[in-house]
C-alpha cells in the first residue's frame, strides 16, 4: 500500500462546480489500460483516487502520474478479505468512496474444449465474481455517500463470440448483476451504471489479428464500428457518465443505438463465426488458445504461482 500526495489539480480540469471534485473514487484494474486512463481522468477532475490492482510496480507508476492525492492497494478482486482490507484503507486514507468502478478484467481466447479449466474459471472469477466482491466491499461506503457504482461491461454481452466463451459469459453476467443490484440499492440513494466498451486500444486486443474469430468479426463490421478507440478517449466517456450518474455509458456513444438490435446480434455473430471457423485449421485454433494481454498474463502468472505455493508449501 502506498499513499501519493499528488500535485495541485489544474483549475480548468477541476473547477469548483465539478460534481466530482473533492470526492473519493476507487478503480479496480487500475495498473494499465482503461483503468489507468480513468484514474488519471478522475484525478484531473479533482477526485482523490484509490488504484487497486495486482501489479504493484505498474500500479505505483500509474499513481505517480496523478495530480491529486491517491492510494495504491495491491489486491486480487477474487479475494474478499483483501478487498475488505482495501476498503478500510481507502476510508482511512482518502475518505468514504463516492465512486467505485469495477473495471478489473481478463480474457482468454480459444476453443472451450482446449482451454485449461482453471484458466476458464479464472476469467469468470475475475470479471464476474470480482465485480460482485468489489461491490460488496464498498457498498457500505457508497450507501453512506449516496454514491455511484460503475460496472465495466462490453459489447461481448450483446452477442457472444465463439472462441471467447469465458469472457462473453462473464461480461453478460456482470451486466445482469449490475442490473439486479441497481434495483436493490436505488432506495438507499446509490446509483448503478453499466458501461459498454467496444474496440479499445489496450494490450488485450494487441494480438487481435491472430485471433481468427475476432479478426473476422471486426472485418465484417461497418467502418465506424471497426475503429479502435484509445483508453484516454474511453476514459473521457466514462468520466462523463460518472459525473452524470448515468445508468448506461456507451464507449463509443453510437453503441446506444445497438440496444434495440440486441435480439438480432447473437445470430449475426454466430453466422460470421461459423463461416470463419470452417476456414480455420485445427492448428490455428489451437494456437489461438491463450491469455490475452499483458495484464491478463500477469494475473494468470500470479494465480498459478499462488496455486503452486499452496500445493507445495515447503521451500
Amino acid at each position: 500500500m502506498d499513499t501519493v500526495p499528488g500535485s495541485p489539480v489544474p483549475a480548468a480540469a477541476a473547477s469548483a462546480g465539478s460534481p466530482l471534485r473533492g470526492r473519493t473514487a476507487v478503480v479496480t484494474g487500475a495498473a494499465r489500460g482503461v483503468g489507468e486512463a480513468l484514474a488519471r481522468r478522475l484525478s484531473e477532475a479533482g477526485m482523490r483516487v484509490a488504484l487497486l490492482g495486482r501489479e504493484g510496480q505498474t500500479l505505483r507508476s500509474a499513481a505517480a502520474a496523478l495530480v491529486s492525492p491517491s492510494l495504491c492497494v495491491e489486491a486480487d478482486v477474487t479475494d474478499r478479505a483483501a478487498l475488505d482490507r482495501a476498503a478500510r484503507q481507502v476510508e482511512e486514507r482518502l475518505g468514504s468512496a463516492s465512486v467505485v468502478v469495477a473495471n478489473a478484467g481478463i480474457a482468454v481466447g480459444g476453443p472451450f474444449g482446449r482451454t485449461d479449466a482453471d484458466l476458464w474459471q479464472r476469467v469468470i472469477d475475475v470479471n464476474l465474481v470480482g465485480a460482485a466482491n468489489t461491490a460488496r466491499a464498498f457498498l457500505p461506503q457508497l450507501t453512506h455517500t449516496h454514491g455511484y457504482f460503475l460496472q465495466i461491461a462490453s459489447t461481448a454481452a450483446f452477442g457472444s463470440a465463439p472462441m471467447m466463451s469465458a469472457y462473453c459469459a462473464s461480461k453478460a453476467g456482470a451486466e445482469s448483476f449490475a442490473q439486479a443490484l441497481r434495483g436493490e440499492v436505488q432506495p438507499d440513494g446509490v446509483a448503478v451504471g453499466i458501461a459498454y466498451l467496444h474496440w479499445t486500444g489496450t494490450d488485450m486486443i494487441t494480438g487481435i489479428d491472430d485471433h481468427p474469430v475476432l479478426r473476422s468479426l471486426r472485418e465484417n463490421q461497418p467502418w465506424f464500428a471497426r475503429r479502435v478507440h484509445t483508453p484516454a478517449q474511453v476514459a473521457d466517456w466514462l468520466a462523463t457518465g460518472i459525473a452524470h450518474r448515468a445508468h448506461h455509458v456507451y464507449a463509443p456513444p453510437w453503441l446506444r443505438w445497438c440496444q434495440p438490435l440486441r435480439p438480432l446480434l447473437p445470430a449475426l455473430v454466430g453466422r460470421v463465426a461459423r463461416r470463419e471457423l470452417r476456414r480455420t485449421s485445427a492448428d490455428e485454433l489451437a494456437s489461438a488458445t491463450e491469455v490475452m494481454g499483458a495484464g491478463g498474463r500477469a494475473d494468470w502468472e500470479l494465480f498459478t504461482s499462488a496455486q503452486r505455493r499452496r500445493a507445495d508449501p515447503d521451500p
